[in-house]
């Protein structure tokens, strides 16, 4: 009625992977070679807040409102990325965010 199916043991070969060898460090432009890494990962937007936020100036305040609802979604999620890049992108337009959002919303 039932039939015994043996498994078939395949091999495969085997290759050695290279070994990992870790890369130069990458060239910084402040000349010290990626030794301050961490203090380049926090760049200061050169921008204002309102630009950042792309806020225009005849925005009506429900439609601000809107739009710094819709930027916080978006990087309130990047802000917790695995990518240093991407997260200190996000702490800028967060820190912007709020300052928009405390100029133009409050009360």
């Amino acid at each position: 009625m039932f039939k015994v199916f043996r498994k078939r043991k395949k091999k495969v070969p085997v290759q050695p992977e290279a070994p990992k060898t870790k890369p130069d460090a990458p060239f910084a432009p402040n000349g010290t070679n990626g030794s301050a890494k961490k203090e380049s990962a926090k760049v200061e937007p050169k921008l204002s807040p309102e630009e950042l936020c792309d806020i225009k100036p005849g925005m009506a305040r429900e439609e601000i409102r809107e739009h710094l609802a819709m930027l916080f979604r978006r990087h309130n999620r990047a802000a917790a990325s695995l990518d240093e890049k991407l997260r200190s992108e996000a702490e800028v337009m967060l820190d912007a965010i709020v300052a928009v959002r405390e100029k133009y919303l409050a009360r």
